[in-house]
């Protein structure tokens, strides 16, 4: 069963890629949704981590609301996806693996999400408007689930968790600056949905592989 609910958690993802760059509709809504919400019901049936399950399922719910297109929606899906990586977080630090002694000898990377951190609030603070608070609240978030990710040996299968960290914390710099960076009109915004969802999709689908 769980492999059928992978092939069809993909097969909507496919689907939703030729739909990122259409208006908001709720066929549009719902096939992205369960993209990832499939995922979460494929390691629940697997026997998974609950903390896995809880992070993708509240991914899905962001995705939901992030999809409807709207300030308000737009709003309460930054929080879903917020607690969805301190699920992560959670998720990743207490793995029998995890070893937070590992991230002093991996400093390059640590001090390069930092880096990326700063460069981002800086880049975001005096464009979000009215959504600043959050948006820069957001950034620290998936940066700790980056940093949560680098205390996982990176060897067998859970060497495809910090690729997959990597490729959601891509995304979402891809999603902030398409949302906040780029005037209206910019030759990228066509090409920025078609980058957001296969990082972000594949991300998911390495987690859950992955921790499974």
């Amino acid at each position: 069963m769980s492999q059928t609910l992978f092939w069809i958690a993909a097969a909507c993802a496919l689907a939703y890629l030729a739909m990122t760059a259409r208006p908001a509709s709720l066929m549009r809504s719902a096939v992205k949704t369960a993209s990832v919400a499939l995922l979460a019901l494929m390691v629940l049936v697997s026997g998974g981590p609950v903390l896995l399950v809880l992070a993708l399922a509240l991914c899905a719910l962001g995705d939901w609301l992030l999809s409807r297109e709207t300030e308000a929606t737009f709003m309460a899906g930054v929080g879903a996806f917020a607690a969805g990586h301190l699920a992560y977080v959670a998720l990743f630090l207490t793995h029998p693996a995890s070893d937070t002694g590992q991230l002093a000898a991996q400093w390059p990377l640590v001090a390069g999400l930092a880096a990326l951190g700063l460069v981002m609030a800086s880049l975001l603070a005096p464009r979000a408007g009215d959504l600043k608070g959050p948006v820069l609240a957001y950034v620290p978030i998936i940066l700790g689930m980056g940093l949560a990710a680098l205390t996982l040996p990176q060897a067998g299968v859970l060497a495809w968790v910090l690729p997959a960290a990597a490729a959601f914390i891509a995304s979402d710099m891809i999603l902030a600056t398409e949302k906040f960076l780029l005037p209206p009109g910019h030759p990228a915004l066509r090409l920025t949905p078609y980058l957001v969802w296969p990082l972000y999709w594949g991300a998911q689908m390495g987690f859950a592989l992955a921790l499974t």
